[in-house]
């Protein structure tokens, strides 16, 4: 059951972003582009997600990503890694908080109450903040939670959807330049980005073996998937590419059904939420795991004494830096989402490729698991790897 709410986590830290980014993103170039370019990067994305994990089980880490860089990298690595770690999930933890206040301020509009975005930031941060705090054990049964009733949701919308496709939108073949879907493809790439808890999840799952954890890590890539092109796909069908293009934010998304049916509007704004939350309860948790395992090593570097001090930031570094950033960047959920892309080739693609190829040679010294993980594929998948990210990284210069 660890391994399987592990996958949960995995998956829905992944589906936050994708499921309110991708119809944005994605209409403007019909279904069938969509498929093939979203097939093409959950594979890239999965096998580095498989080359993290392979350099999780091969070290004596802590839970953080600090600790698999600096074991496998060395101190100039572990700076670099931390560097784009904080980026990447700083941007992304900004689009989800975005994303959730859009929604709740919108929810609450509709009872009556006013209340300014900001204050539902604030509010959402905080509530989240006490889960994280609590541990993992805590966040694995929230998560398994939310993650059924969020599965439940999108049943409903996609049965009720199903009976409204129009065959000629799913037809439908826009003209668009290809240069366009490159420049997509980073909102894409961050979609699957969940790779961020690996760290967090191999240190929970530490009992069992490579295998295992292989399986987690599929089930927990192939998930978010199958809910994507099943949203797509009912999407699109629904309401045509030329509509969904014109859409800025969450809440435009969710107001084109409400000429359909206001529980459907309703339904849906609930099934984002819950996307949203449990994508913010995988990233945080990552980045408090990522700030604490930072902040202990610096404490121990300068031979301190780590007490309230140290508690105090790794709370202000993981919940209110990211809140500060929220205000500077509102309405700007897309973009977000396309700045965490850039820094998600560093290190989901090309950070686990440099690591894997460290713990392969035989002089270093495997500190992990007594089973650990070996991806396959060999030199020819991890030349392929290098190549997939340097088209990520070509695809973020044309925006």
């Amino acid at each position: 059951m660890k391994l399987f709410g592990s996958s949960l986590i995995l998956a829905g830290t992944a589906l936050g972003a994708g499921m309110l980014g991708i119809p944005m993103a994605l209409a403007q170039f019909g279904f069938t582009v969509s498929l093939i370019l979203m097939t093409v990067i959950f594979v890239g994305t999965t096998y580095g997600a498989l080359l993290l994990a392979e350099a999780c089980t091969k070290t004596a880490q802590n839970g953080g990503m600090n600790s698999v860089a600096e074991l496998t990298l060395g101190t100039g690595g572990k700076y670099f890694i931390n560097f784009f770690f904080y980026m990447l999930l700083i941007c992304i933890l900004v689009a989800y908080t975005l994303g959730i206040g859009d929604l709740f301020h919108n929810l609450l509009l509709e009872v009556g109450l006013d209340v300014a975005q900001p204050i539902c930031y604030a509010a959402f941060t905080f509530v989240m903040a006490f889960v994280i705090i609590a541990g993992k054990s805590y966040i694995d049964i929230l998560n398994r939670v939310l993650f059924i009733l969020m599965i439940g949701m999108l049943l409903t919308v996609v049965a009720t959807l199903f009976t409204h496709i129009e065959p000629d939108y799913l037809a439908q073949t826009p003209v668009f330049q290809w240069q366009d879907v490159v420049k997509h493809s980073t909102t894409i790439f961050t979609s699957f980005g969940s790779m961020v808890v690996i760290p967090s999840l191999v240190m929970y799952n530490k009992e069992a073996d490579g295998k295992q954890i292989r399986n987690m890590i599929l089930l927990g890539s192939v998930i978010p998937l199958v809910c994507y092109l099943t949203w797509l796909f009912a999407i699109i069908g629904n309401l045509g590419t030329a509509e969904i293009s014109q859409f800025d934010n969450v809440s435009q998304l969710i107001s084109a059904f409400g000429g359909q049916s206001g529980a459907l509007k309703t339904i849906i704004s609930i099934f984002s939420a819950l996307a949203l939350i449990t994508s913010f309860l995988g990233v945080s948790m990552a980045l408090f795991d990522q700030n604490k395992d930072g902040i202990k090593g610096l404490a121990k570097t300068l031979n301190l004494n780590s007490g309230l001090v140290a508690k105090v930031a790794v709370f202000a570094l993981t919940f209110i830096l990211p809140l500060v950033v929220t205000g500077l960047f509102s309405n700007k959920f897309l973009n977000m989402l396309e700045y965490a892309g850039i820094t998600l080739v560093f290190l989901a693609i090309w950070g686990p490729l440099a690591m894997v190829l460290r713990v392969r040679k035989p002089s270093f010294q495997l500190m992990g698991m007594k089973e650990p993980y070996t991806a396959g594929g060999g030199s020819v998948a991890l030349i392929m790897s290098f190549f997939f990210g340097a088209f990520i990284l070509m695809s973020w210069f044309f925006n």
